[in-house]
């Protein structure tokens, strides 16, 4: 399912021209025709209220809106305004307009003005059009408790609304016969398994000691693929599990393989790529004719590469972690094979955080990334999808769009950087070392494993 570019509920056109009327309204507070500076007329309970106008017409929670009409009078505790039945701050009155903040869930969008008198409402206008309430996007809790004291954290199996906290969360992968499991990572902690139709979160067991990543085979039962990313020369590095089993019994990928920090499964052919920490390489293994070989190999050694394909096959990127850049690899459909890859976002090398096209964007020790469909590109064509990913270095979750333009989708709240805070996706939302990350296609929304703070969170539409 596609996920809205827009998130934003109003263009910086008229955030600026709405910033414009707001100082103005500040000024003529204090300039009010026929009264003192700083004095506008006092309500008059002889007359009627009255809404004439409001502006903007569309926006969401935090947007500021400016009400015009007649006899507000100029005492902010004895003005209340409802919109959509839920109550607004209002930060200033001047007779004729009035200037308040949007409250979350005001779905409705109706418009009260109340004047009261202690606890007596003694005047009340209704404005003849309703307010278009944009929900907006942003970021909660999902799963697991945060705890303040790190020594206090718990880690168990249990119910959404007691599962504890998870240690290392690495690498999220929804099954792809079951959007109600969704698996994930812990490197060298316990992997587990989120089951929303139980609603119950619990440890899936590989037997291995350090777990990178799943990944799925796209033929026959569509088996698990669990990568151990071990030191040894003369073990096998990605082991498949039979979905009969329950994924409980699994059997080799006949390749020994050292360090393999990320693997991706081309999603029309079907063969396995994975990546070599000390060679600093990718391979190509087919499981059809069991031939493994060399696809390409990366700039760097002693590198962790994590791997994203594109739903199309035509390319993938690959996550160069301790490099702080990402890569861009084309599929060569005749070969079938990917090729030598190039940059795409950041600089080989250089750690930092910049917003940004290609190159000039900056990066610090991206993980995991997500390719999610984009309806606004739907009439222009070309590439659909855009490219979110988190950025742990930067405790932040990026958007890369098919131009390789980045930008910062959420966290860094309040000119913050790392900590840990819900609400708005870039004014308030916090998170800690994310690396993990993925889009429920049912649900439409992210799932953003925070590492540091070891727990899940959501990021969605207000109120779904």
């Amino acid at each position: 399912m596609p996920i809205h570019k827009r998130l934003h509920t109003i263009s910086w056109p008229i955030q600026g021209l709405l910033l414009a009327l707001t100082i103005l309204f500040l000024v003529q507070c204090k300039q009010e025709t026929g009264q003192p500076q700083g004095q506008a007329a006092e309500f008059d309970p002889s007359k009627p209220i009255t809404i004439s106008d409001f502006f903007p017409k569309e926006g969401g929670v935090g947007s500021n809106l400016i009400i015009y009409g007649e006899n507000f009078g100029n005492d902010i505790s004895r003005t209340k305004v409802t919109i959509g039945g839920k109550d607004a701050k209002v930060i200033g009155v001047r007779g004729t307009s009035l200037y308040c903040v949007i409250p979350e869930q005001a779905y409705e969008g109706d418009i009260s003005i109340a004047i009261t008198d202690g606890e007596q409402q003694v005047a009340r206008a209704d404005a003849m059009d309703k307010f278009s309430y944009t929900k907006k996007w942003l970021v909660s809790t999902f799963l697991g408790k945060y705890y303040e004291i790190p020594s206090e954290r718990e880690q168990k199996e249990g119910p959404f609304e007691d599962c504890g906290a998870f240690e290392g969360i690495l690498w999220f992968s929804f099954d792809p016969r079951n959007p109600d499991h969704l698996y994930f990572t812990a490197d060298t902690k316990s992997a587990r398994k989120v089951d929303f139709g139980q609603r119950y979160v619990s440890y899936f067991r590989t037997g291995f000691d350090r777990v990178s990543v799943f990944n799925w085979q796209i033929h026959g039962e569509q088996d698990m693929i669990v990568s151990h990313n071990h030191a040894s020369d003369t073990r096998y590095g990605n082991h498949v599990f039979s979905r009969s089993s329950d994924f409980t019994q699994n059997q080799p990928v006949p390749v020994y393989a050292r360090g393999v920090n990320g693997t991706m499964v081309h999603p029309q052919n079907g063969e396995l790529y994975y990546s070599r920490f000390r060679a600093g390489d990718i391979r190509r293994y087919d499981f059809e004719t069991k031939e493994d070989k060399l696809a390409f190999a990366n700039p760097y050694n002693a590198v962790a590469v994590y791997m994203v394909v594109h739903p199309s096959g035509d390319y993938a990127y690959l996550i160069e972690y301790d490099r702080h850049f990402i890569m861009r690899t084309d599929y060569d459909r005749e070969r079938k094979i990917f090729t030598t890859p190039y940059t795409i976002a950041g600089a080989a090398g250089t750690a930092g955080y910049a917003d940004g096209v290609g190159t000039s964007a900056r990066l610090n020790n991206p993980v995991q990334g997500v390719f999610v469909k984009n309806p606004d590109y739907q009439e222009i064509g070309g590439d659909q999808y855009d490219f979110y990913f988190c950025d742990r270095g930067n405790h932040a979750v990026r958007k890369m769009t098919p131009q390789a333009r980045v930008s910062t989708f959420a966290g860094r709240g309040n000119n913050g950087d790392q900590g840990y805070a819900d609400g708005d996706l870039r004014t308030e939302a916090r998170f800690s070392s994310p690396k993990a990350i993925a889009y429920d296609e049912v649900r439409q929304c992210f799932y953003v494993g925070d590492t540091g703070n070891w727990i899940i969170r959501k990021i969605a539409k207000e109120g779904e």
